[in-house]
């Protein structure tokens, strides 16, 4: 009797050990726990001489595999090559299942089934673009029909470049087909309503959701896609594709998933009660209504309308799906969202880029005396490539058929940016390119934005993000006069160059000058295009306040006007916000010709606006300290120093004529300040506490004497 209870705590102990989802039966081929692989065979060096504990240096979080151990050939990098061999075995079940992640590739990273020294069976990872996910799950093949017959696994990346990788956990042999998913669901209906709404889980493991019009392939997208009750809804807009036939593909589904069944179409958007008004919308900065954004990109200016597209991921909190959004205004304050205009296609997701009009037609995309709104834009797939699309009412837009306009310099070329050169009567491309591990601008020709040849070069400085990524380029005047004008080159963290170009050599004449001084501000653009009778330079860039709990994620600045100011140090950028956002003002509070001594009463105890500008003209006095809290951030002056600290962020702002000048707005999103006339830019993104409203001024050390004093309760602008 005791033989028999060992006997039955001994098989029970071996059940447990084993993955979860298979019966007692199965056969495991390998769990890849040992220190090393044998008796497999190894060659090459993708898969290293044993199997990894893990995560490799330089990848994403690896997860969902079983144990400590797994067959990850991210061993040196994508760009290493390899297989792995099983011992041969008899084939004894029905099916064989295992875990699987990494790169999609069906030609070049598998795990394959050889039973007569062919390839009878064989899967890819899930993985075949910029973003995904690292996460193993379950596959399956059925061989029954191999029954009694011998076979081996063989484990081959032989891929490189982005996701040439393949990660191998847990193959076994069951009798019981894994009910860990449904390989490429689909579910079919027509495109009835506008709107098709898609459920969303934070976190989730992504899917690869394929969207087929009529049959066609039109997008692609690695989405987390929600199996149960939602986080959230994304909206996918269906007006183009009104009464086509729908079919919604996803790569991988668990047994019992809702996702499919629970997308609906509406003709109004779901959940759109509160829709601007949610607890951490900024009021009066752009943030899209679903979805994460990144870069402002094609900023233009066209039939009365300022034109704003942004990176955008429709399908997700985080980034990824690169897809172009649209939003218009009238005023740069009130916008309305148009969709997604470019979607990411067999080139690759859609990276940065800009947006000129082809006034003269260069192109030949005009149409009926319409010049045409021309979008250039990076392609970022595998070569990485520039792209233009086109549309004569800035609404709808099409892919030249002629894609690529440039190809590949090296992986690292991306974010055009175009302009029309009047002077030579051409377009000017400033493309930014990683090239032997330098940061360099390439300048680039052409007289129809369809054929480009380059120009010029011009170097960063190794080792700074100065000139990295997402380049701007324009001329302004020096002081507002016509007859001194200066070229600014921008790269995205806003440090910059000034000097002169003719059309097709930058030559700086000061390099690497810092450009706004605060915090989670990136990839600025300048509209292009504004009548010259405006004669503005107006930037919007990305404002990096994460919003969780939230359907949307990160925001815009303010639009901000830019000028070219003499200083005993050359022409500085001046930052400014622009006039039109006075149209927000509901109510002011006015304080003139004060005097504030440490202890005083805070002259601002009364005031309790959410939303705020705040404009201050101040002699400092005797003071060695200027405060100002704005809902517990602190702006602390300190005049002999003539320094600036917002929430501990340092930065240089000289008095002028002797005084502090200091412009501050406050929304849900944080504060953007400006001192010194604008020399002075410094974004602080932070979530500001909704129920704390406190305004304090006070100095320290000694008097001030306050000139004017302004504070502005600022309305929503949605």
């Amino acid at each position: 009797m005791q033989y028999n209870i060992i006997a039955l705590f001994t098989a029970l102990l071996s059940v447990s050990l084993l993955p979860a989802g298979f019966a007692a039966d199965d056969i495991l081929i390998a769990d890849f726990e040992k220190d090393t692989y044998e008796p497999w065979i190894v060659a090459g060096e993708a898969f290293g001489q044993g199997p990894a504990k893990g995560t490799l240096p330089g990848q994403m979080n690896v997860e969902g595999y079983r144990g400590k151990g797994l067959v990850n050939s991210f061993f040196k990098g994508d760009d290493s090559t390899g297989s792995l061999t099983s011992p041969m075995f008899r084939i004894e079940r029905k099916h064989i299942a295992f875990l699987i992640g990494g790169g999609r590739n069906p030609e070049k990273l598998t795990i394959e089934l050889l039973v007569d020294s062919k390839v009878m069976r064989s899967s890819t990872g899930p993985n075949d673009k910029a973003g995904g996910s690292e996460a193993l799950d379950i596959d399956s093949w059925d061989v029954s029909e191999f029954a009694g017959k011998s076979g081996v696994i063989r484990i081959v990346d032989d891929a490189k470049g982005g996701w040439g990788h393949i990660n191998i956990d847990h193959i076994v042999q069951t009798d019981t087909k894994p009910s860990g998913s449904i390989k490429d669901a689909e579910r079919v209906l027509r495109a009835s309503s506008r709107y098709l709404h898609i459920p969303i889980k934070n976190g989730a493991a992504k899917r690869v959701v394929t969207l087929l019009v009529d049959g066609q392939v039109l997008v692609r997208n690695d989405i987390e896609l929600a199996d149960a009750t939602p986080d959230w809804w994304a909206t996918m807009d269906l007006s183009a594709l009104q009464d086509k036939t729908l079919t919604l593909r996803v790569d991988k589904l668990s047994a019992d998933s809702q996702a499919l069944s629970s997308i609906e179409l509406s003709d109004t958007l779901k959940d759109a009660a509160n829709l601007y008004h949610e607890p951490l919308r900024g009021q009066f900065h752009f943030s899209p209504q679903r979805g994460w954004n990144n870069d402002p990109n094609g900023m233009v200016y066209f039939n009365g309308e300022y034109h704003l597209f942004f990176q955008h991921n429709p399908y997700g909190w985080g980034w990824g799906n690169m897809h172009w959004g649209h939003a218009v205004s009238k005023d740069l304050v009130h916008w309305e969202e148009l969709g997604d205009k470019l979607l990411p296609d067999a080139m690759g997701p859609m990276f940065s880029g800009s947006a000129v009009i082809d006034w003269n037609n260069t192109s030949g995309f005009g149409k009926d005396g319409k010049p045409p709104m021309v979008l250039i834009y990076t392609a970022a797939g595998n070569p990485t490539v520039q792209g233009i699309a086109y549309s004569t009412d800035g609404r709808n837009f099409t892919k030249y058929s002629g894609n690529p306009v440039l190809p590949q310099i090296t992986g690292g070329n991306r974010d055009p940016k175009v302009l029309w050169h009047e002077p030579t009567k051409q377009w000017v491309m400033v493309l930014y390119v990683e090239l032997q591990g330098k940061h360099t601008i390439h300048f680039f020709n052409s007289p129809n934005l369809r054929d480009w040849k380059l120009a010029s070069i011009t170097e960063g400085i190794p080792g700074s993000g100065y000139l990295y990524e997402c380049p701007d380029f324009f001329e302004l005047p020096v002081d507002n006069n016509s007859s001194e004008k200066k070229w600014v080159l921008l790269g995205a963290n806003t440090e910059y160059a000034i000097g002169t170009f003719d059309g097709v050599n930058f030559k700086a004449e000061q390099t690497k000058l810092p450009g706004h001084r605060g915090r989670g501000f990136y990839a600025p653009q300048t509209f292009s295009d504004i009548p010259t009778s405006d004669g503005r330079r107006i930037q919007i860039g990305w404002f990096q306040t994460p919003t969780p709990g939230m359907s949307f994620n990160q925001s815009m600045t303010i639009p901000l006007e830019l000028k070219l100011q003499r200083t005993s140090d050359g022409p500085r950028l001046t930052f400014t916000p622009v006039k039109e956002l006075e149209s927000l003002r509901a109510k002011t509070a006015t304080f003139e010709r004060i005097e504030v001594k440490p202890g005083d009463r805070n002259p601002l105890d009364a005031i309790n606006f959410e939303l705020l500008e705040l404009r201050a003209e101040i002699e400092p006095g005797e003071a060695e300290e200027i405060v100002f809290n704005i809902r517990d951030a602190m702006i602390i002056y300190e005049p002999l120093k003539q320094e600036i600290s917002v929430n501990g962020q340092r930065a240089a702002a000289p008095l002028r004529d002797g005084k502090l000048r200091l412009t501050i707005y406050c929304d849900r999103t944080g504060l953007e300040v400006f001192a010194s006339d604008g020399l002075c830019y410094v974004p602080m993104p932070f979530n500001t506490n909704a129920d704390n409203r406190r305004i304090f001024f006070e100095t320290r050390g000694g008097a001030a004497k306050v000139e004017k004093l302004q504070v502005h309760e600022l309305r929503s602008a949605w």
